[in-house]
């Protein structure tokens, strides 16, 4: 089953974490890009020129997210970067229940998150984007990158040899492989510009699934499958 497929006049993508100042304020300056962020919690004015407005970490709760993406569906302009995601808050609690450190009560506050997704999801409050674009640093373990099989510093795998705990580059990528991408660089300005060379070669796929099928696959995804993938040296969940 596919989950509704957004009609919009331009390519919404969304900067998954919190994409740093210098590097939005960078892509804001490219002619083929408009920037959209969340409106601080105040209520003030956010730039979608990326120009003016308030920081990247405000305003960054699910519904400022999906008010965010609400305005993206109606520019028309070649790419539309979001920096703001309605399921940062579901894939932060994911991504505790991986910590080493993790608690039994991790578990529960993923269930509490995915189901405020759901509800805002089914009320028709947000949509997911056309893709996800995930921002690294140059050299870190990034699934879909090159390295040595089996190595530290293999895509997915830590220097401990165990899978990177990343809601968008595990569970997300895996559903839909050609909707996530990834910009690394070892400095805003070299992120800014993999970001922009990403935008230009997204692939195209199948649309995503419903979210419910999302929230499912992230309950049953571990982190070590995508070790073990490249460990095997076959095909892999992300290619």
């Amino acid at each position: 089953m596919i989950g509704r497929v957004r009609h919009n006049p331009s390519t919404v993508v969304v900067l998954a974490g919190r994409p740093g100042e210098q590097v939005l304020a960078a892509v804001g300056r490219s002619l083929n890009v408009v920037l959209v962020r969340p409106e601080s919690p105040a209520g003030g004015g956010d730039a979608d020129s990326g120009r003016a407005g308030g920081s990247a970490a405000e305003g960054t709760g699910m519904e400022a997210a999906a008010v965010a993406l609400r305005r993206a569906a109606g520019i028309s302009a070649p790419y539309v970067l979001v920096a703001a995601d309605p399921l940062r808050e579901v894939a932060a609690a994911w991504q505790a229940m991986w910590q080493l450190s993790a608690e039994p009560q991790r578990s529960d506050e993923f269930e509490l998150r995915a189901a405020e997704a759901m509800g805002a999801w089914r009320a028709k409050r947000f949509e997911l984007p056309d893709y996800y674009l995930v921002l690294a640093d140059e050299g870190e373990g990034v699934p879909g990158r090159a390295g040595a099989a089996g190595a530290p510093g293999t895509p997915g795998v830590s220097a401990a040899g165990e899978g990177r705990a990343d809601f968008y580059l595990g569970p997300l990528r895996a559903i839909r492989p050609n909707r996530v991408a990834v910009a690394a660089g070892a400095s805003p300005a070299t992120q800014a510009d993999a970001l922009l060379s990403e935008l230009g070669s997204l692939r195209h796929g199948p649309w995503w699934p419903p979210l419910d099928e999302v929230l499912r696959t992230a309950r049953g995804f571990y982190p070590g499958s995508l070790a073990e993938s490249q460990v095997a040296g076959g095909a892999s969940l992300l290619s």
